[in-house]
């Protein structure tokens, strides 16, 4: 039996698109937004997905760093937040789209913010810097 090639190519497509919708959560939050979001009473967690390293160089106003690799093993922490919703970001959107995958699958709702921290500091954002002790 043979296949028609177009017929393959669309269905080898669409095995390769499904995965995908899986994890096209809600739309992202503009950077611009961010700050009266997260002043609401019902405010998501700011959660930056960044090294450690990166979260002290500079990050959002009240956001609070778990890196990416550590948040499978870190959700009782997002849940103890006690937030209705998370709003991620890392530097540039990878890492931020591998949490969201992990607090999907987990049942967070959780939401990107666009464009991530490249964005941010694009638009002149805020950068909280936290003070070297011992100076």
């Amino acid at each position: 039996m043979r296949r028609h090639p177009m017929l393959v190519s669309r269905a080898l497509l669409l095995a390769c698109l499904l995965p995908l919708a899986a994890f096209a959560g809600r739309p992202g939050v503009a950077p611009a937004a961010v700050a009266e979001i997260t002043a609401r009473p019902d405010a998501p967690l700011l959660l930056d997905v960044r090294s450690p390293e990166e979260f002290a160089a500079g990050h959002m106003a009240g956001a609070v760093n778990i890196p990416h690799d550590q948040l499978a093993s870190r959700l009782a922490e997002v849940e103890a937040a006690d937030r209705p919703w998370v709003l991620v970001y890392c530097r540039s959107g990878k890492r931020a789209t591998s949490a969201e995958a992990v607090l999907a699958k987990a049942g967070v709702e959780v939401r990107q913010v666009e464009g991530s921290w490249l964005r941010w500091e694009a638009e002149g954002r805020p950068v909280v810097v936290p003070a070297e002790s011992g100076r």
